[in-house]
């Protein structure tokens, strides 16, 4: 009860957004040998807003992100959870974990957040198939290329030594590090 009144059920939406634009489909099958469809980016909309993962938690109105149009939007079901408690209780709770410095491409990002928000709300994380992108780009020959790059990529945006880091002393350089 709310304010004396049965709090209404609210739908949970997952948005979907293609980062790559439709390239990732296209391009799949030359660069990885097998197709994906898209570089997901996902929001959660529940109670009149998307509330997303990036610089932070962030959210705004519903169509009115930076990623325009969503490529899909996915029912997730219902929630009975009042917006005071998601917003005051649980999205609080998870500020600490979700902070700009914590997000990493393969292992914390958009997707992990929405997730948690998911499993919250209804009970149920995000489709696999979204979830799962980064595990099934990293076991293809060109993912196991780049992983030790997106590594090293993520830990020079903490300040800490990367294999990369000619000027750490330590490591073997690497041709196409940065300077």
């Amino acid at each position: 009860l709310v304010g004396g009144m049965e709090e209404v059920p609210s739908k949970v939406l997952l948005h979907v957004y293609d980062l790559s634009q439709g390239l990732a489909r296209q391009l799949s099958p030359l660069l990885l040998g097998k197709q994906i469809d898209g570089i997901w980016h996902t929001g959660i909309v529940v109670h009149g807003r998307e509330y997303y993962y990036g610089m932070g938690i962030q959210w705004d109105s519903v169509g009115q992100t930076p990623y325009g149009i969503p490529y899909a939007t996915v029912d997730l079901g219902e929630t009975a959870i009042p917006q005071s408690i998601f917003i005051e209780e649980f999205l609080e709770g998870l500020r600490s974990r979700f902070r700009v410095e914590d997000y990493h491409l393969l292992h914390h990002n958009c997707n992990t957040f929405t997730s948690e928000c998911a499993l919250f709300l209804t009970g149920h994380e995000i489709p696999s198939y979204v979830s799962s992108l980064p595990a099934e780009i990293m076991n293809t020959p060109l993912g196991a290329m780049i992983q030790p790059w997106i590594e090293a990529l993520h830990a020079s945006a903490l300040g800490h030594a990367t294999p990369f880091d000619r000027s750490s002393g330590e490591g073997s350089s690497h041709p196409h590090a940065p300077p």
